[in-house]
C-alpha cells in the first residue's frame, strides 16, 4: 500500500497568494501615493477585520445577527482598560481584546445558539444593548457617556511609535489585517470550516449524520468574537478613545451593509465591501453630510436586484467592446 502525499502545484500556490500580493500592492500604493489618506485607510483595515468576523457568522454559518458590535465594543473597552491599568503594549492589548471578544461570544452563544432565525437576530440586538447600557453605567471603568480616554499605547515592538500622520497605525493595522485574513481563510478551508458551511446549507442533514451542530456553531461564534475583539482593540489603540457607539446598533448595521456590498461567504468580499462603503462615506459625506446615505442606498438596491455575476459579465462585455481592445485582439490574431 502506497501513501498518498498531497502537494500544491505552482499555479494553485500562486492563486492562493494572489490576494495577499494584491493587498500588499494596494497598501504600498496608498502609503507612498496618498499619504494624506492613511487615517482613512487605517479605518478601512480595522473595519475590514470586523466585517470579515461578521462574515464568519453570517456568510459561512448562516446566523443572521445585528448585535455583532457587542463583540467589537467589548474588545475595545477591554484593551483600553488594560492599557489604563496594566500595560499599553499593543500586542498584549490585541490579545486582551481577542480574549474579551471570544469570552463574550462564547458566554452569550451558549444561550443565543439555542434559537435561530428572527429570534436569534433579536436576541443579538438585546445583548449589544445590555452591554451598551452596562458600559454607560460603569463610569469608573468605561468613562460612561464621555468615553474611555487617558490611556497611552506604547510603540509597536518597542520600535515604532504611533505618529500624528498615521504611518505606524496604517502599517500595524495592515499587517494585522493580512494575518487575520490568512488565519480565517485557512480556518474556513479546514474540515471544521467545511462542517460549518454544511450546517449552513442543511442543518438537519448535518445533525442526522452525527455532527455536533450547536457545538460547531458555538466554536465558530467564539472565533468570530475573537476577531471582532481584535478589530475593537485596534480601534482603541489607534484612536486612544473608546465610546459607547462601539457597542451600538448602528455599527452592526453598517457592518452588515458592508458585507452585503462585498458579498457574503467570501472574506475578500468583506474587505472590498468595507473599502467601498467607507470610501463612499468619506467622499460623499464631505460633499453633502446630510444625504450621503442616498448613494449607499442606491448601491444596495443595485447589488440586491442585479446579481453580481451579471454585473461582472456586463463589465467584461463593455471592456471587450472598446475599439482599442478589439483592435489589439485583432492585431494579435493577425500576428
Amino acid at each position: 500500500m502506497h501513501a498518498t502525499v498531497l502537494t500544491f502545484d505552482a499555479p494553485t500556490r500562486s492563486r492562493a497568494l494572489l490576494p495577499y500580493a494584491v493587498l500588499l500592492g494596494l497598501g504600498a500604493a496608498v502609503y507612498w501615493l496618498f499619504p494624506g489618506q492613511l487615517p482613512l485607510a487605517t479605518r478601512i483595515a480595522i473595519m475590514a477585520i470586523f466585517v470579515m468576523s461578521l462574515d464568519l457568522v453570517v456568510g459561512y454559518a448562516g446566523l443572521a445577527t445585528l448585535g455583532h458590535s457587542a463583540l467589537y465594543g467589548v474588545g475595545a473597552y477591554a484593551t483600553g482598560i488594560f492599557a489604563s491599568h496594566i500595560s499599553g503594549d499593543p500586542l498584549l492589548g490585541l490579545a486582551v481584546g481577542a480574549l474579551a471578544g471570544a469570552a463574550i461570544a462564547g458566554l452569550s452563544g451558549l444561550f443565543l445558539l439555542r434559537y435561530d432565525g428572527l429570534t436569534f437576530l433579536m436576541l443579538t440586538i438585546a445583548v449589544s444593548q445590555i452591554l451598551q447600557n452596562l458600559a454607560s453605567k460603569l463610569r469608573d471603568w468605561t468613562g460612561g457617556d464621555d468615553g474611555l480616554t487617558g490611556f497611552t499605547i506604547k510603540p509597536v515592538l518597542g520600535l515604532a511609535s504611533f505618529d500624528m500622520f498615521g504611518r505606524t497605525a496604517f502599517v500595524y493595522c495592515g499587517v494585522v489585517l493580512l494575518v487575520s485574513l490568512f488565519v480565517m481563510r485557512r480556518l474556513m478551508a479546514s474540515p471544521f470550516g467545511l462542517a460549518c458551511v454544511g450546517i449552513h446549507q442543511n442543518r438537519r442533514r448535518m445533525d442526522a449524520i452525527g455532527a455536533n451542530v450547536r457545538g460547531q456553531l458555538l466554536r465558530l461564534y467564539a472565533i468570530a468574537g475573537a476577531f471582532a475583539g481584535i478589530a475593537g482593540a485596534l480601534s482603541a489603540q489607534v484612536n486612544q478613545i473608546v465610546g459607547l457607539d462601539s457597542l451600538g446598533f448602528e455599527l452592526s448595521a453598517e457592518a452588515l451593509v458592508m458585507l452585503v456590498l462585498g458579498g457574503t461567504g467570501t472574506l475578500l468580499g468583506a474587505i472590498a465591501g468595507s473599502a467601498v462603503f467607507m470610501t463612499i462615506h468619506h467622499v460623499a459625506s464631505a460633499l453633502n453630510p446630510y444625504h450621503w446615505l442616498f448613494i449607499i442606498g442606491g448601491l444596495l438596491v443595485l447589488v440586491v436586484l442585479v446579481p453580481r455575476q451579471r454585473l461582472l459579465a456586463q463589465v467584461k462585455r463593455r471592456v471587450a467592446g472598446f475599439p482599442n481592445v478589439r483592435g489589439a485582439s485583432a492585431s494579435k490574431q493577425v500576428a
